[in-house]
């Protein structure tokens, strides 16, 4: 039975292998691992697998777009935190890193990601009340309420140069 306080919604993408140069799967070295998302009214996004497994280095690959999905879910709800509390975010950018596994059989997981958020505050900013807001979001997050791995931050602050000085 559905809880009648949340709503239900979809998210929908297209994805398109890219890869069949001629014989299919015919052979494991016969295709390609590449890929497009395609998702209406939006740039296609080329990929590939990982290059461990084959794949195509300068293309994204599935563990790259979810743990990009992952920090951005967490910046977007970060500088939601940081408006309402009057924490003025003037810079965010993040070199997340996601530690995996990958067992003899080939079967791969997460294990955990660490977020690394370089924040960049306005002059007079708390950097205590900044830090804080991280706490609230594993709370909020979609990407991160929807993983099966743990996920932390180690987010670092300095702040904007005072234009006025």
């Amino acid at each position: 039975m559905p809880n009648l306080s949340t709503k239900e919604h979809d998210f929908t993408a297209q994805i398109l292998w890219t890869g069949n140069t001629g014989q299919g799967t015919e052979t494991y070295r016969a295709y390609e691992r590449t890929w497009q998302v395609q998702t209406p009214g939006k740039p296609v996004i080329h990929c590939s697998n990982d290059p461990m497994l084959g794949g195509d280095p300068t293309l994204h690959n599935p563990e790259d777009m979810l743990l990009s999905a992952l920090s951005a879910c967490h910046m977007l709800w970060y500088l939601h935190f940081a408006s309402e509390a009057g924490v003025v975010v003037t810079g965010y950018q993040d070199a997340p890193i996601g530690r995996g596994e990958t067992a003899p059989n080939g079967a791969g997981r997460f294990l955990s990601a660490v977020l690394r958020p370089e924040i960049t505050l306005a002059p007079g900013s708390d950097p205590a009340a900044a830090d804080a807001l991280h706490g609230r979001i594993h709370e909020f997050c979609f990407i991160a309420r929807s993983v099966a791995f743990p996920v932390s931050y180690e987010a670092t602050y300095s702040f904007a140069a005072d234009e006025c000085a």
